[in-house]
């Protein structure tokens, strides 16, 4: 690397400016935008217009860019390790699909067991549908780790988002908007670093909203099945949300079928389609009826029956009996849930949730693209441009009922939000001054600031533990890779690892624990896994556990001192 004499320059005080390390950052950045827009339209442009409609190739590409991008990160950033208790409730989908089934059956003692979103009866299950733990089990199977179906879900929505794009703009704008997705949705992103999911959702959603405007210019069965097969991965990771988005694809043909002769023509379209959406709704249904028993009772609904029933979404006929919970276990789960007690939704309240919502919306954006945003509403003159307003407005609304939210809850129309940006660039370009093509030059200046900022960022992962990024992920956005990685976790995994044998671990809470960090997480077959983790119940009880699961060395685990106190278990 630099010699030193050489560093020391780069320090405050050590060369004629004063700079420090972020200064020479910013300096290099602004550099090399004004390089690249003296360069762009005279010479790149062209050249890129040309490159964009090689649509197979850009697929691979984009495919490929994030995870490459990504896996460059591995030595300051290893593999995610789960911290959360939807992750866990995920991998538990992925595991039990690794044994060739839908449910597992129920724990001899279940009350050692209890924990977020897993069911323990009528068998022993996560409550989340099997997309993203299929998505999940795929990668598990074929590169052994569970996070490389993540990497594959990114890969695929950045190609898919610029195949989405090539059904509603030129290819070039089409191009900006996969680099977009790769920069905004790629190796920084949430969705990536974690197993909650997202980015499959999101993939499903660019395969709808890229069929749709294909099947209007034509009847190509490739891009009915395109529709059937998004909504089915819909459908299969976000069953709720779903109903938004057929509602959106029934609105989207509604003009269309008013025609005698264009409604004749969709027959054969929408039957492709629905015939690829059966696969999906059978799996659902058999998920139903091997998780609950019933047909029509989903893993979620009878968790609310058991646990707790979010005020906005109440259910009144139970197919299952409450389970006997101590009042504040029953107080905990209703908080996890967002339970409010029997206070009436109201208007008032709904809006409330609403306004205060928007401010997460930007985790859809770049912050260049902001001042592209407005320029959206030139394009609304078009009515299929009126339509992706009234989908993400319907998606906005229908998710709102739900007292909780998260980023993934929009990821059926993530792809609409690039939509948005690019065509804002799009209708800025247009722009004039006179004769002078400031649109133009203001559009491309904004994808630049865009490809800097993801630039400077990657480079301070790269980077990592370097005095210069140190001094800039001061600024660093909010929704890059998280630095606080959940170490207490990694440091009891790593100490369970060199222990010989199988092993029983009981979880002992403190007092004034925080409920939501919970330990007892275990994998489809319990019997089998080298570590059970189980909650402490007391000498007693505990022992009931210790001499069902026979043969294993018992320790315990005190999770609240600090740092965690993992010691050889002793009766109290």
């Amino acid at each position: 690397m630099f010699s030193q004499p050489l560093c020391q320059y780069f320090l405050p005080l050590q060369n004629p400016l004063g700079f420090g390390a972020s200064d020479f950052v910013e300096l290099a950045v602004a550099a090399l935008l004004l390089a690249l827009t003296l360069a762009w339209r005279p010479w790149l442009q062209p050249h890129a217009e040309r490159l964009a409609g090689r649509t197979a190739w850009w697929l691979a590409i984009l495919a490929i860019l994030p995870v490459a991008l990504r896996l460059l990160l591995l030595p300051n950033h290893p593999v995610p390790t789960p911290d959360i208790y939807d992750e866990f409730g995920h991998l538990l989908v992925a595991d039990t699909l690794r044994h060739w089934r839908l449910a597992n059956p129920p724990n001899a003692l279940p009350q050692f067991f209890e924990t977020f979103f897993v069911l323990q009866e009528p068998t022993y299950s996560s409550i989340y549908p099997v997309g993203q733990g299929a998505m999940l089990a795929l990668g598990w199977t074929v590169f052994g780790v569970p996070w490389a179906g993540v990497l594959m879900a990114t890969g695929a929505f950045c190609a898919l988002c610029y195949w989405m794009l090539r059904g509603w703009t030129t290819p070039g704008w089409a191009l900006a908007g996969g680099l977009l997705a790769v920069m905004e949705f790629g190796p920084l992103n949430l969705w990536t670093n974690c197993y909650w999911g997202g980015a499959l959702t999101a993939s499903a959603g660019a395969l709808v909203f890229g069929a749709l405007p294909r099947l209007r210019q034509g009847d190509r069965t490739r891009d009915a099945a395109a529709l059937g097969v998004g909504l089915a991965v819909h459908l299969l990771t976000r069953p709720y949300e779903s109903v938004f988005l057929a509602l959106g694809v029934a609105l989207f043909f509604l003009p269309t079928v008013r025609r005698r002769e264009r409604a004749r023509a969709l027959r054969k379209p929408l039957a492709v389609a629905a015939l690829a959406v059966s696969p999906a709704i059978g799996i659902t249904l058999l998920q139903n009826r091997q998780v609950t028993g019933s047909w029509t009772t989903l893993p979620y609904v009878l968790s609310q029956y058991q646990y707790g029933v979010p005020a906005a979404l109440t259910f009144q006929a139970s197919p299952v009996p409450h389970r006997q919970l101590t009042p504040q276990q029953e107080l905990d789960y209703k908080m996890q849930l967002g339970f409010r007690g029997a206070h009436p939704e109201t208007v008032g309240s709904y809006l409330a949730r609403l306004c205060y919502r928007v401010r997460f919306y930007r985790f859809f954006f770049a912050s260049p693209l902001y001042l592209a945003l407005p320029a959206f509403l030139w394009a609304l003159s078009q009515a299929r441009y009126r339509w992706v307003l009234l989908w993400v407005t319907l998606f906005a609304l229908g998710i709102n009922f739900f007292p909780a939210f998260q980023f993934h809850y929009l990821g059926g129309v993530t792809c609409l939000f690039v939509l948005i940006s690019v065509e804002g660039l799009k209708q800025l370009s247009r722009l004039q001054l006179g004769s002078y093509a400031a649109g133009a030059l203001a559009a491309q200046l904004l994808f630049l600031f865009c490809a800097a900022q993801f630039a400077l960022w990657y480079t301070a992962h790269i980077f990592d533990n370097t005095e210069w990024s140190l001094a800039v992920r001061r600024y660093e956005t909010w929704q890059t890779i998280n630095h606080d990685e959940p170490g207490r976790r990694m440091l009891v995994n790593a100490e369970l690892a060199k222990l010989p044998d199988k092993l029983l671990v009981f979880v002992r809470y403190w007092p004034r624990h925080i409920f939501q960090d919970e330990w007892v997480y275990n994998r489809a077959d319990i019997d089998g896994a080298r570590v059970v983790w189980a909650r402490d119940l007391g000498p007693e009880e505990d022992d009931k556990l210790v001499r069902l699961l026979g043969g294993r060395n018992v320790w315990l685990l005190e999770p609240d001192a600090r740092p965690p106190r993992l010691a050889v278990y002793e009766a109290r």
